[in-house]
């Protein structure tokens, strides 16, 4: 296994939500988000192999055929990068609501 510039950027984020989790919730937090990143994590490190598999599911519907690694690998990042995603959706969100009433106030002290 050679250390990819994935592997260690992927690793590396998945200690910063680790870390973040347990300081600001506790031990539990940070072991819910180490449990997130399991999946996130095989599907970036080990995309061929996972993508290869066939075979039963927990869901019942079998896979039936491989998968192209490197969609595995992407499918890993877009679920790893999702926290961050929400929120720059969540501050985006906050900020155009900030800006909303600033100008609501303004405009009723004006008049």
């Amino acid at each position: 296994m050679t250390l990819t510039w994935s592997r260690v950027l992927s690793g590396l984020i998945a200690v910063i939500y680790i870390i973040v989790a347990t300081v600001a919730g506790g031990a539990e937090d940070g072991f819910k988000v180490f449990a997130f990143t399991i999946l996130p994590i095989a599907c970036i490190w080990f995309g061929d192999a996972m993508g290869g598999y066939t075979g039963p599911t927990g869901t019942g519907m079998p896979f039936t055929a491989p998968s192209p690694g490197v969609i595995v690998c992407i499918v890993g990042w877009l679920v790893l990068l999702l926290p961050v995603v929400l929120v720059i959706i969540a501050y985006v969100e906050t900020w155009q609501e900030a800006i909303t009433t600033n100008q609501t106030q303004s405009k009723s002290c004006n008049h």
